[in-house]
């Protein structure tokens, strides 16, 4: 064991669980604890959480953590956080108290009012100052609906009674006593961030209805976030990125033209464009990748809704599969002359469609179609949704970039799934020997400040491949199935 008064603790907060892992010097994990809640359903398209669930759940993964691995806060070096992005919850100053749910990046309900706002022709503006689309899955029209939902919200939000933060600024607020602050990555996804000026932007706020006095203060992803006792001696937070570029990190990503893909709940592609915002023709997104020294790096992102969470549907929906890690060997075992396509859509389509009201369908079914070919149908629709990401950042990025992905998260566990997207691709696929890049890249940020992990060229010459998966499907083959796929995304297309 590597010296155990430099530990960094991650807290990674995600969309059905909260995680806390400690890792050494040496960037293992030490201890680890997760904790699974609840998620509500209030109406179709609606998804939210409970704020306190959040927070507490995260609170007791780190003591539990802590205490199995035998550590105090003496031993923790420091803080870093990394979260589900874009779900909003907006809190009373004076008590802490939520006032409403938290509202998760997959809601739809505001899907109307953001066909209002593209009908009246300001999706091009929004666009211009955040680098994404008027889609209900970000912040701003969350928070609006809110304020105006919430009897007596906007009122108490015009005198300065309210806080309105994502799930980082809400764990900060609880873990320090009152600290308002946020990351630039997370600030970029909230629709009301100006990502070239580096500032909340007045015309978005004024366009969202949404005061200036509910927001945090913006800083670096590395940087002094205050400090908590809750843990027994105070400890420096020093990291927040939201949860895809707190990957990119983790992947050491650092470098123009890289690229790591994320499979968790949804599935997040992005590339590193360096000091350049590009403008996506090809309905991608432009965002943060992370900020240092005041200086943002940007990256082009692609956001498919649904991944690990239609393995999620085939054991909790269908009861077809006990465990995820099921769901490959099945696949496995389906039937290869049948054509089932999945297209989850159960919230709709991200990148490159944005279709808020696409739903979901199976398509290609059969009396001979069963679990195995269903559960085969929704792993591939996976590997053909990053297919469409990888596409459309091609076309976007016109400089030579790396076409091997790094990838990370749940889902790459499974052999079959990594080689099914090796195929489909056509394209090499790295999977990391640290699978945990999420926590790993907000562990490194709050490790580098606080002076016992390297710099970004360290860091980077850390990164060790544990397997590689290339293509063992001739292209003729990959063309064939991808036809059947757009095929069937084109009839749930609303």
């Amino acid at each position: 064991m590597s010296n155990m008064s430099n530990l960094i603790i991650a807290l990674d907060q995600g969309t059905t669980s909260s995680r806390t892992i400690l890792f050494d010097q040496r960037y293992q994990i030490v201890e680890q604890a997760q904790q699974e809640f609840t998620q509500h359903f209030p109406e179709d398209g609606w998804v939210e959480h409970d704020p306190m669930d959040i927070w507490n759940t995260t609170l007791a993964t780190a003591k539990e953590a802590m205490a199995s691995a035998g550590v105090t806060a003496k031993d923790i070096a420091a803080i870093g956080i990394t979260n589900q992005r874009e779900t909003t919850v907006i809190w009373d100053r004076h008590t802490g108290q939520p006032i409403y749910n938290a509202i998760v990046w997959q809601d739809r309900r505001t899907a109307a009012f953001c066909n209002q706002l593209k009908e009246q022709g300001l999706e091009t503006s929004v666009t211009e100052k955040t680098g994404l689309l008027l889609d209900p899955y970000f912040s701003a029209t969350k928070v609006a609906w809110i304020l105006d939902n919430v009897p007596g919200a906007r009122d108490r939000a015009e005198r300065g009674e309210l806080a309105f933060g994502t799930v980082d600024s809400w764990l900060l607020w609880n873990l320090t006593d009152g600290e308002h602050a946020t990351d630039a990555t997370n600030a970029s996804r909230t629709m009301l961030y100006n990502i070239h000026r580096a500032d909340w932007d007045d015309e978005l706020l004024d366009l969202f209805n949404v005061p200036r006095s509910l927001l945090p203060a913006v800083k670096d992803s590395a940087a002094d976030f205050g400090t908590t006792s809750l843990l027994g001696d105070p400890i420096n937070i020093y990291g927040i990125a939201g949860d895809q570029q707190a990957a990119t990190l983790g992947q050491a990503c650092f470098d123009v033209g890289m690229m790591k893909s994320t499979y968790g709940t949804g599935c997040f592609a992005l590339l590193n464009t360096g000091s350049t915002a590009v403008t996506s023709t090809n309905r991608l997104l432009t965002t943060i990748a992370y900020q240092l020294d005041g200086k943002p790096t940007y990256a082009l992102e692609g956001s498919i809704f649904i991944a690990g969470a239609a393995v999620q549907w085939l054991r909790d929906g269908l009861g077809i599969i006990e465990s995820a890690s099921q769901s490959g060997q099945l696949a496995k075992d389906a039937d290869p002359s049948q054509s089932v396509y999945m297209v989850p859509a159960f919230t709709g389509l991200g990148a490159p469609w944005w279709d808020a009201d696409a739903r979901g369908a199976l398509l290609g079914l059969t009396r001979g179609t069963g679990p195995a070919e269903i559960a085969k149908a929704a792993l591939e629709s996976v590997c053909y949704q990053t297919l469409d990401l990888l596409n459309a950042m091609r076309a976007d990025w016109t400089q030579e970039a790396e076409t091997v992905l790094r990838v990370d998260g749940g889902m790459v566990a499974s052999d079959w799934t990594m080689q099914c997207l090796a195929n489909i691709l056509q394209a090499p696929v790295d999977r990391p020997v640290i699978a945990e890049t999420t926590a790993l890249g907000a562990a490194w940020l709050a490790g580098s400040r606080a002076g016992v992990w390297p710099d970004r060229a360290g860091f980077a010459a850390s990164w060790q491949l544990e397997s590689n998966f290339v293509p063992q499907m001739s292209v003729e083959d990959r063309d064939l199935k991808v036809a059947g796929w757009n095929k069937a995304v084109r009839r749930v297309l609303s």
